[in-house]
């Protein structure tokens, strides 16, 4: 069989299926189904057996939230040339809708889903069984507990704050993330919409998780504790209002914030809130981003880029094997299957990987780690409030 490998770029109206009901935040626990489990013919299936098995099933489906999906694909048709890979490159949030809808309409398309948003996986996809868990036991070892559950955690990406390094070649022009609220930087600050992308909205969530030290870094900002206004809870809160207040200006892709923080030639360019693996693209589209990663009380979040089977895959061989592949070989770097993530601002959630040279190591990167299910427990809250201040 002559290799198929075929990527597509899916839109939300494309997605909605007309027999699904409306999806709502699960009541139940959260709860992990194991895929070897329901499944337990794959278990002790050797490497060899396995690829022998996804060989016989000749296809694989994935929908993953990033376009680097596309490089993996290229590199799996190679190391498997008798699967078909298709690939669809499609957005967490769409994404979990379109999972959702499927497994509803019992319409189930992927095998496999690869994807961000980790506090609305948590409510939608898992206490449902939605997604299932699968960890190859050739990597289990080198992953610490919370990144093998409730489902596989392949690396760590980030939002945080950027600003174009070539304006500001003695540093980042930001220290304190209360700056941003200030006259200065008034229709100066660019994100994406939150109310529309859940890993910004996890942003300003962990901000308003993060209460206490926000207002640490108030009364280290200006001199004096915070005062709340009415109807702010905690200085989270108030950082979001005041922020808006300041007309942050919201866009509709990380990339249209990457051009306007990054673009070179810019005497005073703006900061926002953006992926810090994005960096990686500076030569390629003439971006100077750089991380201000010394920004109190921190520049950003860290959240985990997942992987799952779904329910009713199809192809349950290929789609172990696709998973052992995107987390890369035993080399100290993940070798070419890992290679698309292996760049600055990812961090690998295997052990035995190291971080690329060029990178900030972990230890010393300052973003927070989101909690997904602290995160679950909020969002709504975050998000109405969002919808009363912009």
């Amino acid at each position: 069989m002559k290799n198929l490998l075929k990527v597509t770029s899916l839109s939300l109206a494309a997605l909605l299926l007309a027999s699904c009901a409306g999806t709502s935040e699960a009541d139940s626990e959260i709860g992990t189904v194991d895929a070897n489990e329901q499944h337990p013919e794959f278990a002790d299936m050797s490497h060899d057996e396995l690829v022998e098995a996804a060989e016989e099933e000749g296809e694989v489906v994935v929908y993953a939230f990033t376009s680097r999906i596309a490089t993996v694909a290229e590199e799996f048709g190679a190391a498997y040339p008798q699967i078909d890979i298709v690939a669809h490159d499609i957005s967490s949030s769409e994404q979990i809708e379109r999972l959702r809808s499927e497994h509803d309409a019992g319409a189930e398309t992927a095998d496999v889903a690869y994807v961000s948003d980790a506090p609305v996986v948590w409510n939608e996809l898992l206490s449902d069984g939605v997604l299932q868990r699968y960890v190859p036991e050739r990597v289990e070892d080198e992953l610490d507990d919370q990144y093998k559950d409730p489902l596989l955690t392949n690396r760590l990406s980030t939002k945080v704050l950027m600003y174009n390094e070539e304006a500001n070649p003695d540093g980042a022009p930001v220290e304190n993330l209360w700056e941003l609220t200030e006259d200065k930087w008034a229709s100066k600050v660019v994100m994406v919409d939150p109310t529309q992308r859940g890993d910004y909205l996890d942003l300003l969530t962990e901000m308003v998780l993060r209460a206490d030290e926000m207002a640490a870094a108030y009364e280290e900002h200006f001199g004096e504790p915070i005062e709340l206004d009415e109807g702010n809870e905690n200085a989270g809160y108030q950082y979001i209002a005041d922020l808006y207040a300041n007309d942050v200006i919201l866009l509709s892709s990380t990339d249209d914030v990457n051009e306007a923080v990054g673009a070179t030639g810019q005497e005073d360019a703006p900061v926002g809130f953006t992926s810090y693996s994005d960096r990686r693209d500076n030569e390629e589209e003439g971006w100077a981003l750089q991380v201000a990663n010394e920004a109190a009380p921190g520049p950003g979040i860290i959240f985990p880029a997942m992987l799952g089977i779904t329910a009713e895959a199809e192809n349950q061989a290929a789609a172990r094997l696709l998973i052992d592949f995107m987390m890369g070989d035993d080399s100290e770097n993940g070798g070419p299957a890992y290679e698309p993530f292996y760049v600055a601002g990812d961090y690998p959630t295997r052990n035995d990987i190291v971080d690329p040279e060029d990178a900030l190591p972990r230890e010393e990167f300052p973003a927070w780690e989101i909690s997904p299910e602290d995160s679950a427990g909020l969002r709504d809250d975050v998000n109405d409030f969002i919808l009363t201040v912009e």
